[in-house]
């Protein structure tokens, strides 16, 4: 039964990747700052919030910000400046590369809001994307706290079984190919700390996640807060894609 629904989840996301590739954009648009309005259109800003660390949200494969506009919104309205990063070319291409992109962002964040530091909220592939960022990249200096939401740190089985469906390697994807168990870039990615610097690491992760597998495989080592939505709610059933919708996640 998971199997069965693995594919079927894995053929869907496979074709909306290929009818994605027409539209996807290089890089995301410049960063404008915004907070929920009242019915007044004034902003609604918590001062708590307000003084804490701009947050950006990291879209994952295929993901377009429109459909991390409900998490957005969520922080929005608890008074947080809050920014979307869409992955280049919809995070279709090369990690390490998505991830200099995402460098060049936090900088346009940070210059926008004069804030020293940002806080990530990464879903999926995106968790990967800003974690290079941190652990490559010198981005633990402007990063205050990593949030990945079901993101295969250390893979997941699903970008390796793309072959036995008869679509090659990965289909020619990239990200995909980098995503499988034992790839190369997760090789480098995973050697050496986990959690670099003083960044506090987070990992929510769900077992009925259909695109990592094994979901044990989106925690992080080395003193991370490893999260389980079934530990705090075992009946609790949310998906992959749910992750940026659920309440308890949030």
């Amino acid at each position: 039964m998971l199997l069965r629904k693995t594919v079927l989840v894995l053929s869907l996301a496979t074709a909306a990747l290929l009818a994605s590739t027409a539209t996807a954009t290089a890089a995301p648009a410049a960063p404008t700052p915004s907070a929920a309005p009242t019915a007044s259109g004034a902003p609604v800003v918590a001062p708590a919030a307000a003084a804490a660390n701009p947050v950006i949200v990291v879209g994952g494969l295929s993901g377009v910000a429109v459909a991390y506009e409900p998490i957005a919104a969520r922080l929005r309205a608890d008074g947080y400046r809050t920014f979307i990063y869409q992955l280049p070319g919809l995070g279709l291409g090369d990690i390490p590369s998505s991830a200099r992109a995402f460098a060049g962002y936090v900088t346009q964040v940070r210059a926008a809001t004069g804030a020293s530091t940002v806080d990530v909220v990464a879903h999926s592939e995106g968790g990967l994307v800003a974690r290079y960022y941190l652990k490559r990249l010198g981005g633990t200096a402007t990063v205050g706290r990593y949030v990945s939401l079901g993101s295969p740190q250390y893979g997941t089985y699903v970008a390796n079984i793309v072959a036995f469906l008869g679509l090659g390697s990965c289909a020619g994807i990239v990200a995909c190919q980098q995503m499988t168990i034992g790839s190369a870039f997760l090789a480098d990615l995973n050697a050496g700390d986990d959690t670099p610097g003083a960044v506090r690491y987070t990992t929510i992760r769900t077992l009925q996640d259909e695109l990592v597998r094994p979901t044990g495989n989106a925690v992080v080592n080395d003193g991370a807060t490893n999260v389980l939505i079934q530990a705090y709610c075992p009946l609790r059933v949310v998906g992959h894609l749910g992750l940026v919708l659920d309440g308890l996640a949030l």
